[in-house]
């Protein structure tokens, strides 16, 4: 009999454990309703802010400077529809991504069939695309770059070092 009174210790340390557990659980369940009840508030608030937004910010006419009615006098202010959308508008007028300067080196390396000395491939990037302006340091690394990758081929002759697509 000396081992069932442990057992029954443990088995009611367990069942209080889990009454206890569970009532955390339905507390925490009503805090979560809580919050979601509140969230959906806040939702529908923002909701009505939107719509008068875009009611009176598109249209600065006499409504604009009529006095806030009472209803509406404990909603925030809205935020100009402009000052939201400028974000966005900047994000289009943003550049069109260029084109990476390896694949632009190795399209020029395309067009001949004798290996080029990395100052004319610059040279020659700079006519074909004015908007770009590499230093020499660049177009020979992003070359070696290449060479690496198994791209493209370098040739060594006396002190010049010269590059041909494979």
């Amino acid at each position: 009999m000396v081992t069932s009174q442990p057992a029954a210790s443990l088995r009611s340390r367990y069942v209080e454990q889990a009454a206890s557990d569970l009532q955390d659980n339905r507390r925490r369940q009503q805090e979560l309703a809580e919050s979601i009840r509140v969230l959906k508030q806040e939702e529908a608030l923002l909701l009505d802010i939107l719509t008068l937004a875009e009611r009176y910010g598109s249209d600065p006419g006499p409504a604009a400077d009529a006095p806030v009615q009472a209803e509406t006098a404990t909603v925030p202010a809205p935020r100009e529809p402009e000052a939201a959308a400028a974000p966005e508008e900047h994000r289009h007028r943003a550049k069109a991504p260029q084109a990476l300067l390896g694949d632009l080196l190795a399209g020029l390396l395309e067009g001949h069939d004798e290996p080029r000395h990395a100052k004319e491939l610059r040279e020659e990037l700079m006519d074909e695309h004015p908007d770009r302006s590499p230093t020499p340091q660049v177009v020979r690394n992003t070359l070696e770059s290449l060479v690496a990758k198994g791209r493209i081929r370098r040739h060594k002759q006396r002190r010049s070092v010269l590059y041909s697509l494979v």
